[in-house]
């Protein structure tokens, strides 16, 4: 793994939130092992192994019963990893794969059958190379008649140059980590207000309200300057977000979050029962398991 890599915390701590039964987390991934399932040669990091097997420990232990698998960059359009942790997840995994332009239509109804229910667009330039527009258009008139969604990743100050071409999208679209908006500027400042604009005026979109740790410029383990950008979404939106641990926590550089410090976020930023139930079991439930 690479030299700065942190690796994923040996032992959290025991979350005081219980999740409501049936809850998903509905963001993490599965690393290698890498002489299993080889890291991908244009990958921009080289990660620690995250096997399956300690993704089934986590869950177990935070108090979850499902998982959404997000296909990572450091595995390419290489979905092995990813298949087989849902094939030995005994129908408790989902997941959302990468593919490439040449992928078949035999190779999308494999990915269907394994669990697979989306694929993820990367905007983020220093995570992988940029991909035409035209290229990612196709992919998703492919998928459509799967009834798969589009999961997209980007920065909040690449949001207008991305809007109109986001809006155009012919599927559910789900935004990871709140679109990653600068915490230090306004709540309601024209950067978060573009965001919720986004959400507001395209019912196709969802919000995944994750990753505290990434945005934070306070944390550890509190992340209270999150809050406020997270509860704004789940309040305004409570049909259409989505939460996950991120877990192993790829690419952190500043520190490695407790993951049941992760749960107890949970809620600060939704705060009732209500808001908790769709967050953690409906809305998952109803994009991922419908079928």
């Amino acid at each position: 793994m690479d030299r700065d890599w942190l690796v994923f915390h040996p032992s959290p701590s025991k979350p005081a939130f219980r999740p409501p039964p049936g809850a998903v987390d509905a963001h993490c991934h599965v690393f290698g092992p890498g002489d299993v399932f080889p890291y991908a040669p244009e990958r921009k990091y080289t990660p620690c192994d995250a096997p399956k097997e300690k993704l089934w420990e986590l869950r177990d232990y935070l108090g979850f019963e499902r998982n959404v698998i997000v296909q990572a960059t450091c595995h390419g359009a290489d979905n092995r990893a990813l298949v087989d942790a849902l094939k030995a997840s005994n129908g408790r995994a989902r997941g959302v794969a990468t593919v490439k332009h040449d992928v078949t239509d035999e190779e999308l109804r494999a990915l269907d059958a394994a669990g697979v229910r989306g694929v993820r667009f990367n905007f983020v330039k220093r995570l992988v190379d940029t991909t035409p527009r035209e290229v990612l258009r196709s992919i998703a008139e492919r998928i459509q008649p799967l009834g798969w969604h589009i999961v997209i990743y980007f920065e909040a100050q690449e949001l207008p140059e991305l809007y109109d071409f986001f809006t155009s999208l012919p599927t559910t679209v789900v935004v990871d980590h709140m679109g990653r908006p600068d915490v230090t500027q306004p709540l309601d400042g024209p950067e978060f207000e573009l965001f919720i604009r986004l959400l507001r005026e395209n019912p196709n979109f969802w919000s995944k309200v994750s990753c505290p740790e990434r945005l934070s410029k306070r944390g550890p383990d509190a992340y209270e300057d999150v809050v406020p950008f997270a509860r704004r979404v789940v309040e305004t939106f409570p049909d259409r977000v989505l939460w996950g641990t991120d877990w192993p926590h790829p690419n952190m550089k500043s520190h490695m979050p407790d993951d049941g410090k992760l749960v107890d976020f949970i809620p600060k930023i939704a705060p009732t029962v209500e808001l908790q139930r769709k967050l953690l079991v409906d809305n998952p439930m109803a994009l991922y398991w419908s079928r």
